[in-house]
C-alpha cells in the first residue's frame, strides 16, 4: 500500500515539475542547423546529456564539442533493419535509443520521426528545441531564430511558424 502511494506521488510530482531528460540522442540535422545558427550551445543549456552515434558524428563532418558524447550502436541488426526505410543517421539514432530506458530523440526527418513514434520513443525536433529554449529562458526570442532558419533553407510552413510564435507569446 505504501509503495503504491509513493509511486502515485512520484507520478504526480513529475507532472507538476517535469524531470529533465536523462539522455538525449540527436540526429545530424539538429546539430547542423544549430551550428549554422551559431546556437549549438542551446543543446548544452537544455539537456543533461547529449549523445550521438558514430554515424551521426561522421555525417556532421566537423569536430563535435566535448560535451556531446559519441556512442556505438550495439544492436547492429536492428540498425540494419531500420536502414531499409531510413537513412543511416536516423536508423542509428533509433537503434541507439533502444539501448536506453528514458530517452528523447531530436530528429527532424519525417520518416524517422514517424518510425520513432511507432516504436514508442519521445521525439522533438530543432523547432521543439528552440521552443523549449524560449520557455526555459535560454533564449529571449524565438522569432530571430525562425528568420535565420528560413534564410538557411530550413523548411517550415507559415502555419507552423505562426503557431510557434503564438505558443511562445511572440505573435
Amino acid at each position: 500500500m505504501e509503495f503504491r502511494r509513493s509511486v502515485r506521488r512520484s507520478k504526480i510530482w513529475k507532472t507538476i515539475l517535469p524531470m529533465p531528460e536523462k539522455i538525449v540522442i540527436s540526429d545530424t540535422s539538429c546539430l547542423i542547423v544549430l551550428t549554422r545558427l551559431s546556437a549549438l550551445s542551446i543543446l548544452k543549456s537544455l539537456y543533461c546529456q547529449i549523445i550521438v552515434t558514430e554515424e551521426i558524428a561522421d555525417e556532421f563532418g566537423e569536430t563535435l564539442p566535448n560535451w556531446i558524447e559519441i556512442q556505438k550502436v550495439h544492436n547492429k541488426n536492428f540498425q540494419k533493419a531500420l536502414e531499409q526505410s531510413l537513412d543511416n543517421g536516423e536508423a542509428s539514432a533509433i537503434a541507439l535509443a533502444s539501448e536506453f530506458d528514458d530517452v528523447l530523440l531530436i530528429m527532424d526527418d519525417l520518416r524517422g520521426r514517424k518510425e520513432a513514434l511507432r516504436l514508442g520513443y519521445r521525439i522533438t525536433g530543432t523547432l521543439g528545441v528552440l521552443v523549449k529554449a524560449k520557455q526555459e529562458k535560454t533564449i529571449e526570442q524565438i522569432k530571430p531564430y525562425l528568420t535565420k532558419l528560413r534564410e538557411i533553407g530550413f523548411r517550415m510552413s507559415e502555419k507552423i511558424e505562426t503557431e510557434l510564435l503564438r505558443k511562445t507569446g511572440e505573435s
